[in-house]
């Protein structure tokens, strides 16, 4: 379903993205230097730590949701039901979601408004970085540093893919200080990265002599005139030579139709489906965004519709994921930039309120089956075991394996990994 009445911010209006001339250009840019091997699927799953984030774009309401007030001035329409954890309840939205509560925490005790200030754009960049937004530093995001610190060198894939709405193309803004080859690659609308497919009237065996005598060349010209321009130049087309070699791991069309069936036939459902497909291929990061949820008008007739794509896929992939082994050493998050104001306006929308709302967290070094943190009867504030995003990006670091109490190794200047300010909310981590 689109959200045609949001706010109108440019954090709504989804950036188009282009490989700018072809992925052999935009390689260097999102740094596909990892593209060597197939991961050992076995290997992959003892040593390294992935994580999936489900993106709610626009601020989820978490009364429709994680945190419903039933039979109160501020609760609206929808009920509370019973999860697979006894004791904990969820929004009747969810009903699929919450048979897999078993795999999952909510955090019911997250104020951010001293540095969002209800703001989409503050939002978005303290969710994705644990940094409040200032003008002077730019941190990277979750995906980039998962990506710099969690990927292996042998990995077929990047490390940051983000499936999102419209648009694909590269990153590289993300990484900060770490630099381009960790921002992320975008798939607009879950599709492979645009020019990664052999032209039709390409033979296979043709194709391969072609790269055999460019690579003669290539040698020739680098003999006596090599300098860094040609090597990047040189390295950018091998990577994306090497990514045209993996590219059915985009195409959802080879899973079984049952399990296309399961997803649901919406885009969320095939982007989640995609999703786990990367997940199992090496991919370290993979983000999801479902939008645009910032309902500041019919905020209980869109959340009906929308959730049920959420509830649908997301449940389908929390099953298989668990089925899988993924979870084991996969850290999942479902998030948004903040949530939605108890009080309801004339529009009967929700308006935005980052004072107290909920994220959902699962999955690996995540003791699962869990709420923490408390809002008062009217969702109006948090009562008790209150935290920050800060405090969230701790957590999320030391789930995976890394001190977010040192240095980001190799940045050439001391900058603490987590925000000095916060610390890691330990009743959460296994």
């Amino acid at each position: 379903m689109k959200c045609n009445y949001a706010c109108g911010t440019n954090e709504h209006t989804v950036s188009r993205r282009s490989f700018l001339g072809g992925v052999a250009a935009g390689a260097a840019g999102f740094g596909l230097g990892h593209l060597i091997q197939p991961v050992n699927a076995a290997l992959m799953a003892a040593q390294q730590k992935q994580v999936l984030v489900v993106w709610l774009a626009g601020g989820l309401s978490q009364l429709e949701s994680w945190d419903p007030k039933p039979h109160t001035e501020t609760g609206g329409p929808f009920r509370d039901i019973e999860t697979s954890v006894p004791g904990i309840r969820i929004s009747e939205l969810l009903p699929r979601t919450a048979q897999q509560m078993h795999h999952l925490s909510i955090v019911r005790g997250l104020n951010t408004h001293k540095d969002t200030q209800n703001d989409h754009g503050k939002g978005a960049y303290l969710m994705t970085t644990g940094r409040p937004q200032l003008p002077a530093q730019e941190y990277p995001h979750l995906g980039s540093v998962m990506a710099r610190y969690l990927g292996a060198e042998t990995d077929p894939l990047p490390g940051y893919i983000h499936i999102t709405p419209g648009g694909g193309g590269r990153g590289g803004s993300e990484a900060a200080f770490l630099g381009p080859r960790y921002g992320a690659l975008f798939l607009g609308n879950g599709q492979a990265p645009a020019n990664t497919a052999r032209p039709g009237n390409l033979a296979a065996e043709a194709d391969a002599a072609r790269h055999a005598m460019r690579g003669r060349l290539n040698d020739r010209f680098a003999a006596g005139r090599r300098t860094a321009e040609t090597d990047a130049y040189m390295t950018s087309y091998e990577q994306a030579r090497q990514l045209m070699e993996r590219r059915e791991v985009f195409d959802v069309n080879l899973e079984p139709q049952r399990d296309r069936d399961r997803y649901g036939n919406h885009d969320l459902g095939r982007q989640c489906l995609l999703a786990r497909r990367l997940l199992e291929a090496g991919v370290t990061y993979v983000q999801v965004t479902h939008s645009n949820y910032d309902t500041h008008n019919e905020n209980f007739t869109f959340h009906l519709e929308q959730l049920g794509e959420f509830d649908q896929a997301f449940s389908n992939l929390m099953d298989d994921m668990a089925a899988r082994g993924l979870l084991k050493h996969t850290l999942v998050v479902v998030m948004s930039e903040f949530g939605r104001t108890p009080g309801v306006n004339y529009l009967y929308g929700r308006d935005h309120w980052d004072t107290a709302w909920s994220v959902v967290v699962g999955g690996c070094g995540v003791k699962a089956g869990q709420v923490y943190g408390k809002t008062n009867e009217k969702g109006t504030e948090v009562v008790d075991a209150q935290v920050s995003a800060g405090d969230l990006f701790h957590t999320y670091y030391q789930a995976v394996g890394l001190d977010p109490t040192g240095d980001f190794p190799d940045v050439g200047r001391p900058i603490q990994m987590g925000d000095p300010t916060a610390k890691v909310i330990k009743d959460l981590l296994a």
